[in-house]
């Protein structure tokens, strides 16, 4: 019996291997096919999720729910929090390989820094929506934004606002950031029910704190049509900054009352901006 094993494991291999190949050959041909969905102006749009920090693409799950009810294909791109520009290759790389026609690009908080820099990498972008998100102008920073007007829980003394971890594959004096647990109800989900917050709390994906101040490239707002959700009670970043950022873009601007993670307390609203965006072509 032995000895028919590795006979069974070469064949899984090699099954492996010619799977992997035939992706490779999707892959390449994946422009090909865009093109030829990008011709049809009728065809809608697929949406692209991009979560921010101290979340992952869950946080979308009610609005996603809506959207696909509405028809539309909708995808959440991975975001490694790892670093601006890392993370913006990584998002254009997934567009631009895992869809084919017209992508609206939708980012919560940091994700809306990501999709600033990601949407320069992607030809199929129509438009970008904000969800209670940052969206910088070139050489701006997450720190300096989210510091531009009063009233942020980022703002402070990082030590009382982070819990700071080594990770062994980043730099020393570069650690994974997490959100401390006693603060994250206030400052993310003040009207989510307590519990949720708290599993909210204790599954948050910590980023790495360098990727708070790499200075963000030029941003894809400057061409393309940009829609903007604003929670009025966010206290990650405040709405008077985030009208800024949004007037200065030219942006379609919606207002809710909620807080920063307006996704899962409003998620119709958010729903109904981002099937706008996809509208905008």
């Amino acid at each position: 019996m032995s000895l028919l094993r590795p006979r069974r494991s070469s064949l899984g291999l090699a099954a492996a291997v010619t799977a992997v190949a035939a992706l490779t050959g999707l892959a390449a041909a994946a422009p090909a096919a865009a093109a030829d969905v990008t011709a049809r102006p009728s065809a809608k749009p697929t949406i692209v999720l991009v979560h921010g920090a101290w979340a992952d693409s869950s946080s979308f799950a009610p609005v996603t729910a809506r959207l696909q009810k509405d028809g539309y294909t909708v995808l959440s791109a991975p975001n490694p929090l790892r670093g601006l520009a890392a993370d913006a290759g990584t998002v254009a790389a997934f567009v631009n390989q895992a869809t084919t026609g017209p992508v609206v690009l939708v980012g919560h908080s940091y994700g809306g820094a990501v999709i600033t820099n990601a949407a320069a990498q992607t030809p199929s972008v129509t438009a970008l929506a904000y969800i209670d998100a940052f969206a910088p102008d070139q050489g701006e920073t997450i720190v300096q934004l989210a510091g531009a007007v009063p009233g942020s829980a980022l703002a402070a003394d990082p030590s009382e606002v982070f819990d700071a971890v080594q990770d062994p594959n980043l730099p020393t004096g570069n650690p994974d950031l997490y959100v401390k647990r006693s603060g994250f109800a206030a400052a993310f989900a003040a009207h989510l029910d307590r519990h949720d917050a708290a599993v909210l709390a204790a599954s948050q994906r910590p980023i790495a704190g360098g990727a708070l101040q790499e200075p963000s490239g030029a941003p894809a707002w400057k061409s393309l049509p940009s829609f903007f959700l604003i929670g009025t009670e966010d206290r990650v970043i405040p709405a008077d900054g985030q009208r800024a950022m949004a007037s200065r873009a030219g942006g379609t601007v919606v207002e809710v009352k909620a807080d920063h993670l307006s996704m899962l307390e409003k998620p119709a609203d958010v729903a109904k901006l981002i099937e706008r965006a996809a509208g905008a072509r």
